[in-house]
């Protein structure tokens, strides 16, 4: 497939790019140069032509919905409404077909610690930016989905990180490996869930925050790196 992943700037859509190099083309993109990024193309997500060239010809478009550092609180949630429009509109007119959207566990932890807290709960975002952002960017995208103009699907993430860096350190029980967030991508990009659909991906241990067992039905998310308390 084709792909853009935005948000070339963070980490995430970086590692991203490097786990699904080998079974698609993808381009980053950003709204600052990147020049030490192959594969990349400078975009602002405006309402104008440079957005709909960005995604021209693509299959997919996997949005990162993440500030760069220069950003203050106003520019955030600007970049994350605003720039979410501009790139679904753009995406509905070049024919893209899906979208993936990465949004966050996070919209879901107010809820006590003990509920059995599903995809089809009524988020419950805070007023922190991180949180807020991604619960705009997902009320955009499924205004989109709802008027049938391509297919969103989005994949609320726990806390990321790699197993081995955070080794010996307090647990927590939102964490997920990054490795696996790229295999619940990938199977994003791949699997028919309709015009909108929502999964929680996390790791799989009994002590993980939420269940991540919509994904591995649906998707059939197997993930492979699990965390425990240390004893």
């Amino acid at each position: 497939m084709n792909l853009v992943i935005t948000g070339a700037a963070s980490s995430l859509a970086q590692s991203l790019a490097k786990a699904l190099q080998d079974k698609h083309r993808v381009t980053l993109t950003e709204r600052m140069p990147m020049a030490h990024l192959a594969n990349f193309t400078k975009c602002a997500l405006n309402h104008d032509s440079s957005t709909n060239l960005l995604v021209k010809g693509m299959d997919a478009i996997v949005h990162v919905p993440e500030p760069v550092p220069s950003d203050n609180e106003s520019q955030q949630i600007d970049y994350v409404t605003r720039g979410t429009y501009n790139l679904l509109v753009a995406a509905a007119e070049e024919g893209v077909r899906r979208v993936v959207l990465l949004s966050t566990l996070a919209l879901m932890t107010t809820y006590p610690s003990h509920y059995t807290v599903g995809e089809r709960w009524r988020p419950l975002p805070t007023t922190e930016l991180p949180v807020l952002t991604k619960h705009l960017a997902e009320y955009v995208s499924r205004e989109f989905a709802r008027e049938h103009k391509l297919s969103v699907v989005v994949l609320r993430l726990g806390k990321v990180v790699r197993s081995e860096d955070v080794a010996g350190q307090p647990f927590d029980p939102l964490w997920v490996d990054e490795r696996d967030v790229a295999q619940a991508v990938n199977l994003a990009l791949t699997k028919d869930t309709g015009r909108w659909s929502i999964f929680h991906i996390q790791s799989a241990g009994p002590q993980a925050r939420f269940s991540s067992a919509t994904a591995q039905q649906k998707l059939d998310y197997t993930p492979a790196y699990t965390f425990q308390p240390m004893p």
